[in-house]
């Protein structure tokens, strides 16, 4: 690997960051600037999916708050409709925060995103009960929802980006694995809390003060992720866009939003592919299945989540190690692994989750988190992968947000519908296995990207 050369002088605003040299053939980073990358965002991300979990695992509790009714099923519908709402929404901020960060930068829209979200889990702890003020309690339920789902919309592409970006070609598999260790334990901290309390406390302290905890909390944890945030530096790739643009005279990188989807449709449609299945299969394990161990199988409510609970723990102890093996044999292998293993184990874990006891239902999610490690570990190495750095913030957003709006965050109330309309308890097999096949489809047409540079970026080693 040629040796770097020394930074030329550039204008304030365009300097790289001053751990990050870089010469015409290559980006040498400090390796610890790179831990403080990865930890920041990691971080980050775990404090945004805190609330994703608490939702997912207090849904029983919410319906009863906020949408009273005599049917159990027509609760959790309406719950997980709020739920999906805040998905929907998220395009739009995708489409906002995607393009400001090609042009601003990552960190200042990392920073954004994070306060947003943290005002709007804190605003749902907040809001007065159905039995209070009647039908605005929903509506500021839902008014709540749509503002983190706006926020979130530049979430993830953006931690993903700027893991990528910081990352040594070599490694970026691995470091880039560890965005999703911080999904898992920010799920883990907020269903953690829901177990301890519906252990803790009776169903009428819960149903009136207790569900509010998780949500109060995560305002100071917000905090604390945006000092993290603010503290970060631009990543190097960024900083090389500066420069560019202010060799052409420019203040900042001119970038349109025509330019993040004219001349990437085949990157888009390969993301969307991608995202489908990753979001799909955990959203089905991860949001899902606690109530449908509660709701559909009528499984106690504490055991079913602590069974969900060890599963997330197992995923996090693999987690690094998958992460690094997409470095050593790649990302499309250990992709193609997951949906061929979805495809076929989908039907078999089931049933033995519907067996009903305790080793039968931990065998078969340890079945399905293992394989969704697979994704876990490798698409945020991937994704960012599949497009310029010129327009990757803003695509990757686009694409990825589209594809987890109409499939993925609405896989609770699709398959809960599903098994309302059809009776079919095998209804979440049969959804992760046709997710397993678009995956499958995506990961044939892709190009291997581990070990290589960033598209649009100079090769990146360590100091």
């Amino acid at each position: 690997m040629p040796a770097a050369a020394s930074v030329a002088p550039v204008a304030p605003q365009t300097q790289a960051p001053p751990s990050a040299h870089a010469s015409a053939d290559v980006t040498v980073v400090d390796p610890a600037l790179v831990k403080r990358a990865v930890k920041a965002a990691a971080l980050g991300n775990a404090m945004e999916w805190f609330d994703f979990g608490v939702y997912s695992y207090i849904a029983v509790t919410l319906g009863k708050v906020f949408f009273p009714s005599g049917n159990p099923t027509a609760q959790l519908l309406s719950t997980f409709g709020a739920f999906a709402a805040a998905f929907l929404i998220r395009p739009l901020g995708g489409m906002v925060f995607g393009p400001l960060g090609d042009r601003i930068g990552r960190q200042k829209i990392l920073a954004l995103t994070m306060i947003m979200m943290a005002a709007g889990t804190f605003a749902i702890g907040l809001i007065p009960s159905y039995a209070s003020i009647g039908v605005g309690a929903p509506i500021l339920l839902l008014l709540a929802r749509l503002v983190q789902g706006f926020s979130t919309g530049g979430e993830y592409a953006g931690a993903a980006t700027f893991i990528a970006e910081y990352a040594p070609d070599k490694k970026r598999g691995f470091l880039g694995s560890w965005l999703e260790f911080g999904t898992l334990a920010g799920y883990i901290g907020g269903a953690g809390l829901v177990t301890l309390m519906t252990a803790l406390l009776s169903t009428d302290d819960l149903l009136s003060w207790g569900w509010r905890i998780p949500f109060l909390i995560a305002g100071p944890m917000g905090l604390i992720g945006l000092y993290l945030r603010m503290k970060l530096e631009e990543t190097p790739a960024f900083a090389a866009e500066l420069t560019k643009a202010h060799k052409d005279e420019q203040s900042r990188p001119k970038v349109r939003l025509r330019d993040m989807v004219q001349g990437q449709w085949k990157a888009l449609l390969l993301c969307m592919g991608l995202v489908l299945v990753f979001n799909v299969t955990d959203y089905m394990l991860l949001s899902y299945m606690p109530s449908y161990l509660t709701s559909e199988l009528k499984y106690d409510e504490t055991h079913g989540l602590l069974v969900v609970l060890a599963v997330m723990a197992l995923m996090m102890c693999v987690q690094p190690f998958a992460g690094a093996l997409t470095d050593r044999v790649g990302r499309r292998p250990v992709i193609a692994a997951g949906c061929v293993g979805f495809l076929l184990l989908s039907v078999p874990a089931l049933l033995l989750i519907r067996e009903g006891s305790l080793w039968a239902i931990g065998l078969g999610m340890a079945a399905l988190g293992l394989l969704l490690v697979c994704f876990t570990a490798s698409m945020p190495s991937t994704l960012p992968a599949l497009f310029p750095t010129k327009v990757r913030y803003g695509s990757l957003s686009i694409g990825f947000n589209i594809s987890v709006s109409i499939f993925g965050g609405t896989t609770p109330l699709v398959v809960t519908a599903l098994i309302g309309a059809t009776g079919n308890m095998m209804m979440p097999a049969y959804y992760m296995m046709a997710a397993a096949v678009v995956g499958g489809i995506a990961v044939w047409f892709m190009t291997e990207s581990a070990g290589r540079p960033l598209p649009g970026s100079r090769p990146a080693v360590e100091k």
